[in-house]
């Protein structure tokens, strides 16, 4: 999952650079105050070739993101699936993470940005937590109110709030952090979706108060596919905590079971659980061994 190395080849502004030459521009809004939009996409090495799994969904959404905080976006979403491709190609990388990032032209004034950068890097990417069950805790932080900031949007800014809940955690033991909103109900993990199940149905915290992923539309798909109930609710921390068992998803994490929350351990075994049902299912799709209209 190495990020970092260097001369790799880069796309900004609809050409291919190698990463050192690329430069920062250290008069941009985005560096001084966070004003930018990206998004994590996936790709894998199928029975059909590479393939970028949902990446128009992404693309939109990207696009969508910068909308919502007065950003221009003036890429065509078509040519930029066909460079991403050729991206993946000039990186001779098929298992990967796609990170496309638009950032603000230079201007230090607070008035949002009327110039846009978009680049995108891509680097070898395998399981994000490995194969085991996540220990989980409760954050000291919560999640920042829609009222204040857009929140189902992927904003730069808005990941502060996820690096410092997931430092806390990590610094007590914890794989990963669940944050409530500011009523008090379940929102999601640093960089996850959540999904509980109770007597043979799945529950996941309702849209308002949550950045409601693509991954996550995907497994309420698989379910109905499944006639597997899912339903979309406030779910409390002690409701939560009651659960038979949970996962998370989102691309990053595709599905991962939890062990645990606060060291209270979910009864049911991971792998015997709707969850790990659906993983498989997921896991397949995204490999090009079946559509939706095969699960049935």
């Amino acid at each position: 999952m190495e990020s970092s190395n260097k001369n790799k080849v880069i796309y900004k502004d609809g050409e291919f650079l190698n990463s050192t030459d690329a430069g920062v521009d250290y008069f941009s809004q985005t560096l001084h105050y966070g004003f930018g939009a990206f998004e994590g996409i996936r790709s894998y090495l199928t029975l059909n070739g590479t393939k970028l799994f949902k990446v128009r969904q992404h693309f939109e959404r990207l696009k969508s993101s910068c909308e919502q905080i007065h950003l221009p976006f003036n890429w065509d979403i078509e040519q930029l699936i066909v460079d991403t491709y050729k991206l993946l190609e000039a990186n001779d990388l098929s298992n990967a993470y796609v990170r496309p990032f638009v950032y603000a032209d230079e201007d230090m004034s607070m008035v949002t940005s009327k110039k846009a950068h978009l680049v995108i890097v891509a680097w070898q990417w395998d399981a994000f937590y490995g194969d085991k069950t996540l220990r989980t805790c409760l954050s000291a932080y919560e999640k920042p109110s829609p009222q204040a900031l857009p929140i189902t949007s992927k904003i730069t800014g808005n990941y502060i709030n996820s690096v410092l809940a997931i430092t806390d955690a990590k610094n007590k033991g914890f794989d990963e952090a669940i944050l409530l909103d500011q009523n008090g109900y379940v929102t999601e993990t640093t960089s996850a979706n959540i999904f509980i199940e109770k007597a043979g149905k799945l529950y996941t915290p309702k849209k308002g108060n949550i950045m409601a992923g693509i991954t996550r539309s995907t497994i309420i798909q698989i379910a109905e596919q499944l006639d597997i109930e899912v339903e979309e609710k406030d779910i409390t921390f002690e409701e939560f905590k009651a659960a038979e068992s949970a996962f998370l998803c989102g691309t990053a994490v595709e599905i991962i079971g939890l062990r645990s929350i606060d060291n209270v351990v979910f009864p049911q075994n991971f792998s015997e659980s709707l969850g790990s049902t659906i993983q498989r299912v997921y896991k397949s799709l995204v490999l090009d061994k079946l559509s939706f209209e095969v699960i049935i």
